[in-house]
């Protein structure tokens, strides 16, 4: 089969297992799959993107696959497809159904030192499938809930010849691939009433956390981006909590979803004299960081709890008390702090919203801001918690706003990163004349610097000798002037009613609001809020 022919074959595939956004990262031995790809987008089937950078281009087809929108990513051979690897390995982490699709010289060619040639089968190790493609794909290929690596050999001639008459792909199928993967109704497990039980609900959880919370009247410890912030029992403090009198006298956990934000959960966790019932969770590796007592897929419960009905009602009031002596400790501060910048981009998110995270300090920080929303508002709280690297984030929130987009049709999407997470992909604002540009303010919390590391043993007073240099890094990048080489809108605020200005009157398209905060009060400030938890 000719190299034009193999790729037009993946290319309807791909639309075969129901791919609706194709990012390319050009190249010349990639050349047949972009033309197959520009040909799909021109008879509608698809929307392209393009992305000079493939790590750029892989964390904008996660974010769109994130969403919902399954995307494929086509590249050319040798580093770009390493390049890939970030994405892939937070795809496989999250069962993210990313589709790669990397052109590789024909097999006469490898093992002979012939340029931009090594060995890219299996290139991702073996978490992830790869299928080194020579001719059509069986149509089981893309049959699974995690991502998918086609390594496609193309020979020349790599451009269809003069008398080709182009290509028309057919529509998809409407049986995707992921819709062959076998659905197995989960087991319904019926949890006794009696002990005192929290329910945990980490990245993912959705509304069965929220769900069975209500049912039993036990208090719900619920992540950002568990999806089950919602609610009457949602508790806002609860991390706080943990560490005094009402954490000791948890007797049981149910856990839903991942979580991986808080020491209090994890060291909660880890207790001997507590119960842990944990419900599986997606992803390669479902086996649980701490000891469970036993596994519940589809946890019950037969009705309220009204032997602890006193006992959540506690936690409700301490919560609301803790909430309001956080709020007063830091409108008492002299300057604006990260978590006043945070929570006003929490409150900035309406109904029908979105919300994409970064990792580190922001998404810890919101855990404490923000407040839990009104059931049914549909305000959505995204993040890469599959395995929380900063690197493509800025593009992960963008392919995440451009699904939101063309689902919703105009809503309202906000994200909100450290600065070092910004700058580490800040390439990702590189978007041509013409590429699919969302409505998306990015909130650039910068501290100049590491600030989690202050946090953290490191950051004590007697590793402050080194400290700056291994941990704080301060990088001094006039963020205003990265983006202006972009062409990307930038404002620079310093007080909490600048922000809420700013992100009271979005100008639409892409553009970045800079709160600067400090960095070397963050460790005491952090210490005063944890004594809340006791006070």
């Amino acid at each position: 089969m000719t190299a034009t022919g193999l790729a037009r074959a993946v290319v309807q595939r791909l639309l075969d297992a129901g791919v609706t956004e194709v990012v390319v990262a050009p190249g010349s031995r990639n050349a047949p799959l972009s033309f197959a790809a520009f040909a799909a987008a021109e008879a509608g089937l698809v929307r392209l993107h393009t992305r000079l950078d493939e790590r750029s281009a892989g964390f904008l087809a996660l974010g769109l696959s994130k969403q919902g929108n399954r995307a494929a990513v086509l590249c050319t051979s040798g580093t770009a497809v390493a390049n890939l690897h970030p994405a892939m390995l937070e795809a496989v982490h999250a069962e993210v159904p990313l589709v790669v699709v990397s052109a590789d010289r024909p097999v006469r060619l490898r093992g002979t030192g012939a340029n931009q040639v090594t060995d890219q089968v299996g290139v991702f190790g073996g978490l992830v499938v790869t299928h080194d493609v020579v001719e059509a794909l069986p149509e089981d290929t893309l049959a699974t809930r995690g991502p998918v690596h086609l390594n496609v050999q193309l020979d020349d001639p790599l451009l269809p010849p003069a008398s080709d008459a182009g290509w028309q792909p057919a529509s998809g199928s409407g049986a995707t691939d992921a819709s062959r993967v076998r659905e197995e109704r989960p087991a319904a497990v019926e949890l006794p009433l009696g002990p005192r039980t929290v329910v945990v609900a980490g990245d993912g959880a959705g509304p069965p956390a929220r769900g069975l919370a209500e049912r039993a009247g036990w208090p719900l410890l619920a992540e950002p981006s568990s999806g089950s912030r919602t609610g009457e029992l949602a508790l806002r403090c609860y991390r706080l909590l943990l560490g005094g009198s009402l954490g000791a006298e948890i007797e049981r956990i149910v856990v839903l979803g991942r979580p991986t934000l808080s020491r209090p959960v994890t060291q909660l966790l880890a207790r001997r004299d507590v119960e842990v019932v944990a419900v599986p969770t997606p992803g390669v590796w479902a086996r649980r960081p701490f000891p469970v007592a036993s596994s519940a897929a589809h946890p019950v419960v037969t009705g309220p709890d009204r032997d602890n009905a006193d006992w959540l009602e506690t936690w409700r009031e301490a919560d609301r008390t803790t909430g309001r002596r956080l709020d007063a400790l830091l409108a008492a501060e002299p300057d604006l702090t990260p978590y006043e910048a945070v929570g006003a981009v929490s409150r900035a998110v309406p109904p029908e919203g979105l919300l994409f995270v970064g990792p580190s300090s922001p998404i810890r920080d919101l855990d404490l801001m923000a407040r839990p929303t009104p059931v049914g508002s549909r305000r959505k709280t995204v993040s890469n918690r599959g395995l929380s690297g900063i690197d493509g984030v800025v593009s992960t929130a963008i392919g995440v706003a451009l699904a939101r987009d063309a689902q919703r049709g105009s809503s309202r999407s906000l994200a909100l990163l450290g600065d070092v997470t910004f700058l580490h992909d800040s390439n990702g604002l590189v978007l041509g004349p013409g590429q699919p540009t969302p409505d998306l303010t990015i909130v650039v919390v910068n501290d100049d610097g590491g600030s989690i590391f202050t946090m953290l043993e490191q950051g004590a007073p007697e590793h402050a000798d080194r400290f700056e240099a291994l941990f704080g890094t301060p990088h001094g990048v006039d963020i205003g002037s990265l983006c202006a080489a972009t062409r990307t809108p930038h404002l620079r605020v310093t007080s909490l009613p600048e922000l809420e200005q700013a992100l009271a009157s979005p100008n639409g398209g892409i553009e970045v609001v800079e709160v600067v905060v400090r960095r070397d009060n963050r460790r005491d400030l952090d210490e005063r809020i944890r004594a809340l938890g006791s006070a």
